[in-house]
């Protein structure tokens, strides 16, 4: 299965899906993590909170020739945004992974009252001058965070990974994302624990498609240039969430879908302004 790329502003591209592992541990996860590999996923999401880094790297160095089409990717926890910290953390990603490098790296979230992103942005540009890691960008960040990092350091996040579900689907975000070029991925893409897929507009919409909920929600996703990160360990939900690239939603659908956006969308309350995650 050919998947789609979106490219940034620097000209780094990624796959337009990709597979979310939160609790996809041990060796279960490397099963499932191995099974989406060879289902077609070339973007892998993890993080150092994630605990499955060593699983992720198995299930990658098992897919032997395909390495160079996959991206590998994990987060900075917020207790080591000071540089040297930072620095050692992202070391310990690699050597976890058993890889050569991660392909894309990420400061999981701002943490503003703490105030150090700004060290953690330059460690992140400091591990990509080494070649530890090929690509680094955001998690969690708002617009003026990420004006303040391009503003002292002069480097613009390639991504940044946010919340995005048709319950909160973060249009005024897409938009600055886009004007500067920034690739914005979405977590819990298909509102993880809630009843979005229950919803009549969905379940409409995908009858009318002859598709599933799930798929429905995802091609909204793709259809906004959102690259999702559905989380699935079974093989049958991993290869249908992947079959989303021929499902054309019109504008009005895909409109309807946005509109189901409200102002206490947010899965779990975690406004990046105030929010903290150690």
């Amino acid at each position: 299965m050919t998947i789609p790329h979106l490219t940034a502003a620097d000209g780094t591209t990624l796959p337009a899906i990709g597979l979310g592992t939160y609790q996809l541990n041990g060796s279960a996860g490397v099963d499932a993590i191995g099974q989406a590999i060879r289902a077609g996923y070339r973007l892998i999401d993890s993080a150092v909170n994630y605990e499955n880094e060593g699983a992720v790297g198995r299930a990658v160095r098992a897919a032997g020739g395909l390495r160079d089409e996959l991206v590998v990717t994990s987060k900075l926890p917020g207790r080591h945004h000071r540089f040297d910290e930072a620095l050692t953390t992202i070391e310990e990603s690699v050597f976890r992974t058993g890889l050569d490098r991660v392909d894309l790296y990420l400061i999981h979230w701002p943490n503003p009252k703490v105030d150090l992103y700004v060290q953690a942005w330059r460690a992140l540009i400091e591990a990509r001058e080494r070649g530890l890691v090929r690509h680094i960008g955001l998690s969690n960040f708002l617009p003026e965070h990420i004006d303040r990092l391009v503003a002292e350091t002069g480097v613009a996040p390639v991504v940044n990974q946010i919340e995005v579900h048709p319950y909160f689907p973060q249009q005024e975000a897409l938009d600055y994302h886009r004007e500067h070029g920034i690739l914005v991925q979405g977590w819990s893409p298909l509102g993880h624990g809630n009843d979005l897929q229950q919803h009549p507009t969905i379940v409409e919409i995908a009858s009318a498609h002859g598709v599933t909920p799930a798929q429905t929600i995802l091609a909204w996703h793709v259809a906004r240039q959102v690259i999702p990160l559905p989380k699935a360990a079974s093989p049958q939900r991993q290869v249908e969430n992947l079959d989303v690239f021929g499902i054309t939603l019109t504008e009005a659908e895909v409109e309807a879908i946005t509109a189901l956006g409200r102002p206490d969308g947010r899965l779990a309350d975690q406004d990046p302004a105030v929010y903290e995650e150690f």
